[in-house]
Formats: structure tokens, sequence, C-alpha cells
């Protein structure tokens, strides 16, 4: 008489037999759409830890699983994204999500993103160009394709030369307010 341990694993052994056969199979009947099926369900999960300064509102949210976008963790993402100023909510990139998912990466360390500026109405960023030069006219953050950043207990220098080395968009270190700009546009680098 065989132990429950010993059945246990034979029926595991089995179910592992019989889901690679299945997939052996799909992939001699249908090797790309197939493979892109197990690529997906393999992808690993997207986090994202982000901080609104000026609201004081947290999220932790996984935006991507199971190699889709997670829609309401879109939306909780545009909302705390929202311009603070006008309460407009606009749809943020997911190509800069995912550069801040790279970003948290390559620290190698749990990132709590702190956001101080993210989306921008237009209406906000040209009241903020009357007070700063440095307040770009067409700036993206219009389109949601920016945000300005920095980590509780890590040196925006150092953020900054992490962010440089991504080589994924713009990167703005603006050392007297201590935060980083970070973009999906073009790649280039300024200090101010």
């Amino acid at each position: 008489m065989m132990s429950s341990k010993t059945l246990l694993n034979m029926f595991i052994g089995r179910r592992r037999f019989l889901k690679i056969s299945v997939q052996a199979a799909l992939c001699s009947a249908f090797p790309v759409s197939a493979l892109a099926s197990i690529d997906r369900l393999s992808a690993p999960k997207r986090n994202l830890f982000l901080f609104n300064t000026h609201t004081g509102e947290k999220l932790d949210v996984c935006y991507y699983a199971r190699g889709l976008y997670q829609s309401e963790a879109l939306e909780e993402i545009n909302n705390i994204f929202r311009d603070y100023r006008t309460g407009e909510i606009r749809p943020i990139r997911k190509e800069l999500l995912n550069l801040l998912h790279s970003i948290s990466k390559k620290l190698d360390r749990p990132t709590r993103f702190h956001i101080i500026s993210g989306y921008r109405s237009p209406e906000t960023n040209a009241e903020l160009r009357k007070k700063s030069k440095y307040v770009a006219k067409n700036s993206l953050h219009i389109q949601g394709e920016a945000v300005d950043i920095r980590i509780p207990d890590y040196d925006t220098r150092w953020l900054r030369k992490v962010c440089v080395t991504l080589n994924a968009g713009g990167v703005g270190y603006y050392r007297k307010s201590d935060f980083v700009h970070v973009d999906v546009g073009p790649v280039r680098h300024w200090q101010i």
C-alpha cells in the first residue's frame, strides 16, 4: 500500500507531465500563439508604490499582470497623478509607468516614488511658466508623459544618475528643489 505522500508525488508528476504534453502539442499546432500565451502567463507583475506630496495620497498598485495592463489600477494611477491644482485627470502614458518600474528595479529596493508633479493641465502649465523660465511651453507633463519625483532617504543626485543610465527619455535634475524630472520623450539630460 502506497503512502499518501507517494500518491501526491505521483499525482503532481502526472499533472506536470500532462501540462507539458499539452503545451508541446499546442506549440506544434500553433507555435506563435501558444508561445505568446505561455509567455504572457509567465510575465512578471509590475508594481508601483506612489505618494502624492501635495494631496498626501498613497497608492500601492499592481498595474501589469499576466501580460496585461490592469484597467482599474491605471485609473487609480491617473487619479494620483492628477493636476492637484485643478483636479483634472488625464491618462498617464504606460511607457512612463514602465520607466518608473525600471527605475525601481534598477535601484533593487522597495521604492516609494514621491510625485512632485505629474499631469499638468495646460492652464496650470501656463501659470507655472509665468513663475519660472524652466517650465517648457509644451511640457510633456501636459501629455501625461512626464513626472517629477524624489525617493525618501535616497539622494536625488544618485537618483538622477540611475535614471540617466536607463537611456529611456528626458532626465532633469533640479538640485535646489530636490527632485528629478523623468519623461518618455527624446533622450536628453539637464541640470538646474
